[in-house]
């Protein structure tokens, strides 16, 4: 399959997360990217370290920015379970407007053509690092990441193309 790309119009599926209480919730990315402007960004894996030192911090600490330039989301996905992705996100002493959501099966990253497969390294099929600018629903751009490169896919990739 190939690769979203810009024009594309992002699938819908469903992810999970932990809300506010505490409670296991199922999302649609579709209700969580209707009708706004939202960065949509995926990363190989929870604490692993380019992802947790570099990668989601980035957009953590540039979420105000990103914001004041119309991103109402930031929807983080990673190939993991809904509990790593509570635990990842407890880990962080603030997550501002990052709302991790966990694809366990890697369902939706199939969806988008994104898949990494990282079995030699006993990681399984997880998500390439990518980073999606997305405009009710449609692509805006789509910075994709070769193997484990993280060179276009930061907030200040995304800041740069708003």
């Amino acid at each position: 399959m190939a690769p979203i790309s810009v024009g594309d119009t992002i699938p819908d599926g469903t992810l999970a997360y932990f809300d506010e209480n505490d409670q296991l919730q199922q999302v649609s990315v579709h209700s969580l990217a209707a009708g706004k402007k939202v960065v949509l960004f995926g990363v190989p894996g929870a604490f692993t370290p380019t992802c947790s030192m570099k990668h989601v911090p980035g957009f953590i600490e540039k979420s105000e920015e990103l914001k004041s330039k119309g991103v109402e989301d930031l929807l983080l996905i990673s190939v993991n379970d809904p509990f790593v992705m509570k635990a990842w996100k407890k880990s962080y002493p603030e997550t501002k407007n990052v709302k991790f959501l966990a694809d366990g099966s890697a369902t939706y990253t199939h969806a988008l053509g994104l898949e990494l497969d990282l079995t030699e390294k006993g990681l399984g099929v997880r998500s390439r690092r990518f980073a999606l600018l997305v405009d009710n629903l449609k692509v805006v751009v789509a910075n994709i990441e070769s193997g484990g490169d993280f060179t276009v896919s930061s907030a200040d990739d995304i800041l740069a193309a708003l």
